[in-house]
């Protein structure tokens, strides 16, 4: 009987704990406090992190019982990531609930060699002020929309996310050595564009810059597929329709199977690798390149070795 009480006496006093556990874990940190804080969500962030990173900043009391609150409630589900204003006064599941919707800043990626039609499509699908007049100034900035990921203001214009970007292409820009060229910027970006629509792999840039150069340095043709499909999404948008053999006569100055030298501006907007590609290329006597079926370069020195490539990577003229 007495072993009976005592443990009733325990489970009532593990009982109460928890309530008072889980009342004091749902508190504000500071009711009092006039504080705002940003406090930021990564893309790819779990609950867990979400509870020990709002912990480490001073607001919640217990990260468990934000990650009970919610689990319970469902709201795991539902928290964006992005940037959010939140107060120490705030209690836990007031926090929880701002995270679903309460963000400032929404996060975009942009991968490297997008065209600023892909870049619209991005924009479209995140940023609540979007409008489809965006599509032509993000075109008139093609090349110079560096691609990485961004924490843009979720009311922000046209102007305000390609400024954003034009200054971190700056800042990457200001990085490289570009002693060793003599190539304008915008000559530069063009050819990084180039490069960045041929190479899968980042071996390859400097392999395939130095092809880009040498044929530009003999007056070659530039005979660059990713310019045809450019030609053609400036029609259509259709970027990824395969190319025809009638393709290769469309009449536009980004065909470089029809025009001498670069076409009028970039292609993409290349990224970092792309661009060192082209200030510090590889030092090859290559004319000719073709990417077979597993997505490898295979280059070559005359129209002779070209030929090979073809006939042993199974590729057609």
């Amino acid at each position: 009987m007495k072993k009976s009480i005592v443990l009733l006496i325990i489970l009532l006093i593990l009982f109460i704990g928890a309530i008072f556990w889980w009342q004091n874990g749902n508190y504000p940190v500071n009711k009092e406090s006039k504080e705002i804080k940003t406090f930021v969500i990564s893309q790819g962030d779990n609950v867990r992190a979400i509870a020990y990173n709002l912990k480490s900043q001073e607001l919640i009391r217990d990260p468990i019982v934000f990650f009970l609150i919610t689990k319970q409630t469902g709201l795991d589900k539902k928290i964006q990531a992005g940037s959010f204003r939140l107060s120490p006064s705030m209690n836990t599941y007031d926090i929880a609930e701002n995270l679903t919707h309460g963000t400032l800043d929404i996060w975009v990626t942009i991968p490297e060699g997008f065209r600023a039609a892909q870049i619209d499509e991005s924009l479209q699908n995140k940023m609540p002020t979007y409008d489809k007049s965006w599509n032509q100034t993000l075109i008139e900035n093609e090349g110079y929309l560096f691609p990485d990921t961004y924490l843009f203001p979720k009311d922000s214009d046209v102007d305000t996310i390609v400024s954003i970007m034009k200054n971190n292409f700056e800042k990457k820009y200001s990085s490289l050595d570009i002693s060793r060229t003599n190539l304008s910027k915008d000559k530069i970006v063009t050819i990084a564009s180039l490069v960045e629509r041929e190479s899968k792999h980042d071996e390859d840039r400097p392999i395939v810059a130095s092809v880009i150069l040498n044929r530009l340095e003999i007056g070659m043709k530039l005979d660059i597929d990713a310019t045809i499909q450019y030609a053609k999404g400036k029609i259509d948008n259709k970027w990824w329709r395969p190319i025809l053999r009638t393709d290769y006569s469309l009449n536009s100055p980004y065909n470089t199977y029809q025009i001498n030298g670069l076409p009028p501006g970039p292609i993409s907007n290349p990224g970092l690798a792309s661009l060192k590609a082209v200030v510090n290329p590889s030092n090859t006597s290559y004319l000719f390149y073709i990417t077979d079926k597993t997505g490898t370069n295979r280059y070559a020195k005359t129209l002779a070795e070209q030929q090979e490539n073809i006939n042993k990577y199974g590729l057609s003229n």
